[in-house]
């Protein structure tokens, strides 16, 4: 091991004279003042590597008992000094090897690699005092050795500002994306007059500028108008998915719960369901309970379409009331629960929905067909969130245009259970049928003041939307 002492007047010129031995490298072992002056013993870290590389702990206690031992040999020799202050450090200097050893062992692996700080300028010291020797020191308080650690950096976290710069350059970067895709469309729009048509029906018919955008992109090139627009319905019917392939709503029977806003038909909608399953399996089949304590004659309603059918309207006033209703009628083949119309804005829904909250009950919404299409989307963006995934289309014998009630289905991948077309129980009911309502919703040809013409379509598409996911052409 390459271990020197130096004797100078001052604690700084010592230490200067080590740093030119050893170089940036340097390790102070102790320092002390002497009667010669103030004396440093020191090494360089290329020292402790060789002795992490080549040697074990019980080697280095090894070599540290025989450097204590040398003086007994050669008790004049220079090296004597030098033993017996080593030999006063050895456990201190033990110490710091492991620590090192076991940290660079850990660099190793995380394959990470610390650098020291340089050295800054040390003002001197006072002859008889001790000098700052580190920038993080450590001492033993058995021997006053003080021990240089090379603190980590810490990680460097991105400012607030710059990840707001870096999201508002996304957002521009994703508006000007949307708009040069707009601005081509619309070229070749305008190059294809068949294109440009077919929009416009699309939108004309309720649909929105969203699902008729992302339809439009994916017709196929050359395509004669006939064939584009059977190609258009057939892509709009393959995505309103139905229960065709399946046992109809009355004949497979369980709990369902119409939720929906005010006035879109739910206590009709529930005495038709009851009526087809009670025309199936008997009155005894059915169970009617109505939540609807708040609109004035709500229950009567409900118990006139109960004596109607000869079934039994029940009441409940609270999530306990429920519960015990569901008990009782646990043998029926269809329960049908009609509920209180909330607004997507009412805090009351919230309630309402914890209430339905409840092993076994299937939420049904109930959307009004001829809905504006701000207002269908609402409704099903607040209804869905509580786990909403079929749907029923009411009053479509009153609609002027289906198109908007479609795309909400569509783009919100509901499963469309029926449509009623009047108020006839329990007659005025029709299973869905997607190529049907698809070509319901295209034979709008009144003229309408809402109608946009050929060159409204850059203003419709100026503003960005929001892609349509999962759409199959």
């Amino acid at each position: 091991m390459n271990i020197q002492r130096f004797i100078a007047p001052t604690a700084r010129e010592a230490l200067y004279k080590a740093r030119m031995a050893f170089g940036d490298g340097t390790l102070i072992l102790s320092n002390r003042p002497t009667a010669s002056g103030i004396e440093v013993v020191a090494t360089g870290e290329d020292t402790v590597a060789a002795l992490e590389r080549k040697e074990t702990p019980l080697q280095a206690r090894s070599a540290a008992a025989a450097l204590v031992s040398a003086p007994r040999a050669n008790p004049d020799s220079q090296v004597l000094d030098d033993a017996t202050q080593l030999a006063m450090s050895t456990l201190s200097f033990q110490d710091y090897v492991r620590e090192r050893m076991l940290k660079r062992r850990q660099e190793s692996q995380l394959g990470q690699r610390v650098d020291a700080q340089p050295q800054t300028q040390r003002p001197a010291t006072p002859a008889g005092a001790r000098a700052p020797l580190a920038t993080a020191p450590r001492a033993d308080s058995a021997n006053p050795i003080v021990v240089r650690t090379a603190p980590q950096a810490a990680p460097l976290a991105p400012s607030a500002p710059t990840q707001n710069i870096v999201r508002e350059l996304q957002a521009m970067k994703d508006l000007i994306e949307d708009r040069f895709n707009t601005l081509t469309w619309l070229g070749q729009a305008r190059q294809n007059p068949i294109h440009a048509n077919l929009m416009l029906k699309l939108i004309r018919c309720g649909y929105s500028p969203n699902l008729s955008r992302t339809i439009m992109e994916r017709l196929p090139e050359d395509m004669a108008a006939a064939d584009a627009m059977h190609w258009i319905m057939d892509v709009l019917a393959h995505n309103l998915h139905t229960d065709a392939d399946g046992p109809a709503i009355a004949q497979e029977g369980g709990v369902y719960a119409l939720v929906g806003a005010t006035g879109v038909g739910k206590t009709t909608t529930a005495a038709k369901l009851a009526g087809l399953c009670a025309r199936t399996h008997g009155a005894a089949s059915v169970g009617l309970i109505t939540l609807d304590t708040y609109r004035v004659g709500a229950h009567e309603q409900l118990r006139a379409y109960g004596r109607m059918l000869g079934v039994v309207a029940h009441q409940a006033q609270d999530r306990v009331a429920l519960q015990d209703l569901l008990g009782l009628l646990a043998n029926k083949k269809m329960v049908l629960i009609d509920t209180t119309g909330c607004a997507p804005n009412d805090p009351r829904k919230n309630d309402l929905l914890a209430m339905l909250d409840i092993n076994g009950i299937n939420r049904l919404m109930v959307l009004n067909a001829g809905g504006h299409g701000d207002t269908l989307e609402d409704m099903v963006a607040s209804f869905k969130k509580g786990g909403v995934q079929q749907t029923v289309l009411s009053k479509t014998d009153e609609a002027a245009k289906i198109g908007p009630a479609l795309d909400a289905v569509i783009r919100h991948q509901l499963k469309l259970r029926g449509v009623t077309t009047g108020q006839k129980v329990p007659e005025d009911w029709e299973r869905a049928d997607a190529a049907n309502l698809v070509a319901l919703s295209m034979r709008s040809a009144n003229k309408s003041a809402y109608d946009p013409k050929s060159t409204d379509l850059g203003f419709i598409f100026a503003q960005a939307n929001t892609p349509v996911g999962q759409l199959h052409a």
